[in-house]
């Protein structure tokens, strides 16, 4: 029987925050499926089933936390992931941002979701693809 040690636990840490973020925070700021204003704003990426598929990669960023290592083109993909959402937030602020203030005094909830989703899908996806690449640069070396 082989024990699957963690490798680096600040890195496997990483892992699951991402996850209890997409996960957590989907249905927080849904809140519960609910906020038709949040789904109104961009119904094709946070509709209902948007949030449910956010909410599975979440899951599978908690399901390798403790693996990643063994699957760095798993973590790639994670990487991807988070960059078109990345893209896909740069393309609405520059088309809606202006309409910020407006949800701001609709509901703070929901434009500062808007305001930050994009940077912090940023900032996980950096985390992903150094993740990647590191895993595959020791890999190399063995």
């Amino acid at each position: 029987m082989t024990i699957n040690h963690d490798p680096r636990p600040l890195l496997t840490l990483g892992f699951r925050i991402a996850g209890f973020v997409n996960l957590f925070g989907s249905l927080f700021v849904s809140v519960g499926f609910t906020n038709r204003m949040l789904t109104s704003l961009d119904p094709v990426v946070f509709s209902n089933f948007g949030f449910v598929c956010i909410m599975l990669w979440g899951m599978a960023y908690v399901a390798v936390s403790r693996s990643y290592h063994h699957v760095p083109y798993i973590v790639v993909v994670f990487a991807v992931e988070k960059l078109v959402y990345t893209i896909i937030w740069l393309l609405w602020i520059s088309q809606f941002g202006h309409r910020l203030p407006s949800v701001f005094s609709d509901s703070r909830l929901t434009g500062t979701f808007y305001l930050t989703y994009g940077p912090t899908d940023f900032l996980f996806g950096v985390f992903f693809a150094a993740v990647a690449v590191r895993t595959l640069r020791q890999r190399n070396l063995r």
